[in-house]
Formats: structure tokens, C-alpha cells, sequence
């Protein structure tokens, strides 16, 4: 993205008010201002172009004639003119510059038109875009979370748990879609927006999931990130309130109650049964809780819901010891007839550890990884290590955590695993890892 462009630009710049307000603008707009340029101009590469445009303008503009009042609307306003001028500046491409001018005048009048359905929020209206039905879903996503939400190929690659080449080219995939059929970034229709629901779904859940527990970098957690998936989901259950909208909103806000416990004072994890629940947002629980109530009187909810649910089991024990793992694993049982997959059973193997003991959930474990599944995914060795440390098998336990660490850039991670296989031979006691 442009965004490795433009942030060294203006931290070479020189540093008085006005190039220091350039740059906490970058960071808070940049992402919305490439969303509205995308939807404007209907193509990635010349809305990434007129974004870095745009700020190399306001760099030059902005320290004489100061900071309009409205930032966005002057880097979006920019932007766009220049898109339309370089375009019309190609020799080999002036035939195409009256296209993009019909084009812009098109999604103007569309826009226009459908005021009672405008989608408020442009990032939220791109995300709808990418997740147009006729890009193949295992594209949708990815592809979002790079142009819209500004993650790396690598987060994404990690989420995903694929290699980052294999992501780039998905990703690139998707672009020349979206350029070549002349996929419009344009409003759906309120009937459209069902058959895109699945990708936008799983587009937010994603981008909260890596502010939840961040795949690099020093800190566990991105409080923007899940902040802005949270934001989003509201916006979508305005549009659409389905009972799955319900569930994620409810899922993610039960999750968001621990971020302040989920760490001590120096970033240091601290898992859930050692956390102090007193730190707990009471409010996100709450609320989460009810819309949990509300999705299930529905009898239409999925996934979403029933990982809230399961949340909201833990939410409601005092202590971790007041834990109710016979529902959560009947929970667990549920939510695989709703469509399996390794982490889901994954998770259902520490909450049948916890119910049954550690041998029966390091067998669900180990079979996961014969089928040669979450072979490359740190929780699965960190969650086997710690069952066969339960288990007496110190050895076995050491490797399976030192393989856990070798799959793992997360520092605070990283440091959890070091303290666990430097403490190993001298563990023993209740279980050390979460389980949702």
C-alpha cells in the first residue's frame, strides 16, 4: 500500500506543526480516504496512486496555507482530480480518460440515488464491494483485509495459515478481478447485501481477531483494530440485523471485556484462569450477553453465535474454577455440525482436557496434527505441550513448546514460551492455556 510511501515522506519532512499534524492525519485517515478514492474512481492501483498524490500535495500546500478544516474531504477531493488528470495526461491512454469521467458520473448519480440505502461509512461500503459474490469468497477476504484494512500480506497469510507468497498472489488475483470484469465499488441494494454478508462477516471477525491477539510485532493486542471491527459490525447490523450480525457483534464484545486483564503491566500474557475477572468490562458483557439471548430466540444462528455463546459460559464464572466445561464442550459439539474446521477442534480438545483430563484432549490434538492439520500453527504445539506436561511427559512437553516457539514472531508470545520451557521441569498444577 501506499502507506510505505508516504509515512517515511513525511517523517523526513521538516518537523514543525504542520508536518507533524501531516503525519497523525496519515495515520487516522489514510485508510478512509483510500476506501473513498476506490469507491470514486472503481480501481486499486490509480485509487493507491491518487492517495500518495494527494498526500504529496498536502505536504507541499498544507505548510503554507494550513490544514483545510475538513482534511479528508480535501485529501479525497485531491486525489481524485489528480486520478483524473494523470489519466488524461497518458497519451496512449486519452481515450480512456471520458470512460473514467462517465464512470465517475455513473457511481455519483448511483449514489446519489440511493440515498435511504447509502452505507455511511466508506470503508464499510469497499468491504461490501470486495465481497461482491462474483469474486470467489477464498479471495473476498484477503483481499479486503489488504486494500481496505490495511493489514500486511503477512498478518493476513497468518490468519489464514498459508505462506505469504501463496496470500500475494490470491490477493493480486482479486484486484485484476475486480479491474477486468468491471466489478463496481458501488451501494448494494438492501437485497444484495445477504449474499455478501458471509464475506463481510468473516472480514471483520478477522480484523478484530488480529487487534484481539496481534501475529507480530511487541504487543499481544491492537485496540484499533478490534475497536474498528466492533465500530463496523454495528454498522452492518444497523443495515442488516441478522441473528449471525448479532452473534459476531456479541462474540467480539465478549471478548473485548478481558483486553485489559489479558496482559500485566509489562505485556506479559496472562492467560484466562489467572486473570482478574474484577478487570472485566462489565458493560461489553452485558451487552453481549444479550444479543447472544436475542440471536438464539431467532433459531437461524450459526457459528458466530455459538462461539458467543461458549464466551459467554466463561463470562458468567466468578471464578475460573466455577467454569461450566460440560457445556462448553456440548457447545463445541454443536458448533462443528455447523461446519468443522482445526482450530474449532482444537478448541474443543483443551475444553475436553479440562472436562475429561489431559490424555483425552492431547488424543484430539494429536489427531488433528496426523491429519496433518495446524502443523504449522504455534497453539496447536504450545496447547500439546502443555497436555503432556500435565501428563508427566517432560520431554516430549519441552519439544512440542520449543516447536511453538520456532512458529511464533509475536514477542509477547515468544516470552510466555521461553518462561515455559525454562520453568518446564519444575510445572505442575492445574493447566496454563485458554480455551476459547
Amino acid at each position: 500500500m501506499a502507506g510505505g510511501i508516504l509515512k517515511p515522506l513525511l517523517l523526513g519532512a521538516n518537523q514543525n506543526k504542520v508536518n507533524d499534524e501531516l503525519e497523525r492525519i496519515f495515520d487516522f485517515y489514510s485508510r478512509k480516504v483510500f476506501a473513498s478514492l476506490v469507491r470514486l474512481l472503481g480501481d486499486f492501483d490509480l485509487a493507491e496512486d491518487a492517495l500518495q498524490d494527494a498526500f504529496s500535495e498536502a505536504l507541499n500546500r498544507w505548510p503554507q496555507d494550513g490544514i483545510p478544516e475538513n482534511p479528508a474531504s480535501w485529501l479525497i477531493s485531491t486525489g481524485r482530480f489528480k486520478a483524473v488528470d494523470s489519466v488524461r495526461r497518458r497519451s496512449k491512454l486519452r481515450e480512456i480518460a471520458p470512460q473514467v469521467a462517465q464512470r465517475l458520473e455513473r457511481i455519483e448519480h448511483e449514489n446519489r440515488s440511493k440515498q435511504s440505502l447509502v452505507i455511511e461509512d466508506d470503508r464499510l461500503r469497499l468491504i461490501f464491494g470486495c465481497c461482491h459474490p462474483a469474486i470467489d469468497l477464498g479471495i473476498q477476504v484477503p483481499l479486503t483485509l489488504r486494500e481496505v484494512c490495511g493489514l500486511t500480506t503477512e498478518q493476513i497469510a497468518s490468519a489464514f495459515l498459508v505462506s505469504p507468497s501463496t496470500m500475494a498472489q490470491r490477493i493480486v488475483r482479486g484486484k485484476a478481478k475486480i479491474r477486468d470484469a468491471g466489478i463496481p465499488i458501488a451501494i448494494p441494494e438492501l437485497s444484495e447485501l445477504p449474499a455478501r454478508l458471509d464475506g463481510v462477516l468473516s472480514v471483520i471477525y478477522l480484523i478484530f481477531n488480529e487487534g484481539y491477539s496481534a501475529s507480530q510485532g511487541d504487543s499481544l493486542t491492537r485496540a484499533d483494530l478490534s475497536g474498528e471491527a466492533i465500530r463496523l459490525c454495528r454498522l452492518v447490523m444497523e443495515l442488516h440485523p441478522d441473528a449471525e450480525v448479532m452473534g459476531l457483534l456479541a462474540l467480539m464484545l465478549l471478548h473485548e471485556s478481558r483486553r485489559d486483564a489479558r496482559t500485566s503491566a509489562d505485556g506479559d500474557i496472562v492467560l484466562l484462569e489467572d486473570q482478574d475477572r474484577t478487570r472485566w468490562n462489565q458493560q461489553h458483557i452485558a451487552e453481549g450477553k444479550q444479543l447472544v439471548e436475542r440471536s438464539l430466540v431467532t433459531r437461524r444462528f450459526g457459528c458466530y453465535t455459538l462461539q458467543a455463546a461458549i464466551s459467554a459460559v466463561h463470562a458468567n464464572a466468578l471464578t475460573a474454577a466455577e467454569t461450566d466445561w460440560p457445556q462448553i464442550v456440548a457447545l463445541y459439539d454443536v458448533l462443528l455440525l455447523t461446519g468443522s474446521t482445526p482450530v474449532v477442534e482444537l478448541n474443543r480438545a483443551v475444553a475436553v482436557a479440562m472436562r475429561d483430563g489431559a490424555a483425552s484432549g492431547l488424543a484430539i490434538v494429536d489427531s488433528i496434527l496426523d491429519r496433518g492439520e495446524l502443523v504449522d500453527y504455534p497453539l496447536a504445539h504450545s496447547t500439546r505441550g502443555e497436555l503432556l506436561r500435565r501428563l508427566g511427559e517432560i520431554g516430549q512437553a519441552r519439544e512440542a513448546l520449543q516447536r511453538a516457539r520456532s512458529l511464533t514472531s509475536q514477542a509477547s508470545e515468544q516470552r510466555f514460551l521461553d518462561r515455559k520451557i525454562a520453568d518446564l521441569a519444575a510445572v505442575s498444577g492445574n493447566p496454563h492455556f485458554e480455551s476459547d
